[in-house]
């Protein structure tokens, strides 16, 4: 009899304990997951703290984002890009393409290959079959080049033409259209650039060898600038200044007359120098021509000396 009733009194305290736990489980859940309008965000129906979003609003699509060792549920109206959206009644979720895909219509049927694979007809391969060849920048197997491309992003486009032809809107040419010319650098034909100058500008003062005073008759000149360079089989620039003839009042120079008064000065100073050294010279050359007329005479005086006859004493 003791023994029955410590057994239903063990029971009761179960029953208790098994109640109070099943309290904090439902009052911890209602704490995590709120419902409708009580603090979800983004689009959620359901949410956890820890989770994220559990279940999305209709028409939106969830998705699992990855946060380290865990993941956060987030609702999107359409998935990301390697992505795409599945609809059940149940959920509506973002699934990953296959390997290869880069972005994806449905799991078979690709829309943009990663970087290595080329896409044809909803599939991506590593390599094209025949007839087709592989485009590094559409990933896709594209038809092959024209016969003047070397390099091609589709049968109508060529990106880089084979020696000796120049590349213009997608085309090879032999020699440039009108209004283009070669750039042999990049070998593509470039447009033609022409010389743009501005109007002339205002006449400059009359002037003659550098000064604007002491003469009538001179010469003006006007200037103009150069706005755009012309390329190399562009129309060239024109003279970029002209002169003209001008006439001016003669008005004397600062300082002229005093500068002409010097000058005469000087030269007069220098005539009556050589006149005194013409002086000089014309009394030296009168000297020695006096002492060679005396020395001449002596000469002459001794010689008579020397041939008169000794008859005066004979006699």
């Amino acid at each position: 009899m003791q023994l029955q009733v410590f057994s239903f009194v063990l029971f009761l305290h179960c029953m208790e304990y098994t109640h109070s736990q099943q309290h904090a489980s439902r009052h911890r859940q209602h704490k995590q997951t709120p419902g409708l309008n009580q603090g979800c965000e983004g689009g959620c129906l359901t949410c956890s703290d820890y989770n994220g979003c559990l279940s999305c609003k209709p028409r939106l699509f969830i998705y699992l984002e990855r946060n380290g060792m865990r993941q956060i549920g987030v609702c999107l109206s359409s998935c990301p890009s390697g992505y795409y959206g599945t609809r059940s009644p149940d959920i509506n979720k973002c699934t990953k393409c296959k390997s290869d895909c880069d972005s994806c219509f449905n799991r078979n049927f690709c829309t943009r290959c990663k970087v290595g694979y080329y896409l044809h007809r909803g599939k991506c391969q590593e390599s094209c079959p025949e007839g087709l060849v592989p485009s590094a920048t559409q990933r896709e197997c594209v038809l092959g080049c024209a016969g003047e491309c070397d390099s091609c992003v589709n049968s109508d486009t060529c990106t880089r033409c084979k020696a000796g032809l120049y590349l213009l809107h997608g085309k090879c040419h032999h020699v440039c259209p009108e209004d283009y010319e070669p750039n042999e650098q990049i070998m593509a034909c470039a447009p033609q650039v022409h010389c743009e100058v501005s109007d002339w500008g205002e006449w400059g003062p009359c002037s003659r060898r550098g000064k604007v005073c002491g003469f009538k008759r001179g010469e003006e000149t006007r200037v103009r600038e150069i706005l755009q360079v012309p390329s190399p089989h562009g129309n060239p620039c024109g003279p970029t200044s002209e002169t003209r003839k001008c006439v001016v009042k003669r008005k004397k120079c600062p300082g002229r007359r005093r500068g002409e008064r010097r000058l005469r000065n000087n030269r007069k100073e220098e005539a009556q120098g050589n006149w005194q050294e013409r002086e000089r010279e014309s009394s030296d050359h009168e000297d020695t021509e006096d002492r060679n007329k005396t020395e001449h005479r002596r000469s002459r005086g001794q010689d008579r000396d020397l041939t008169s006859p000794a008859g005066g004493n004979t006699h």
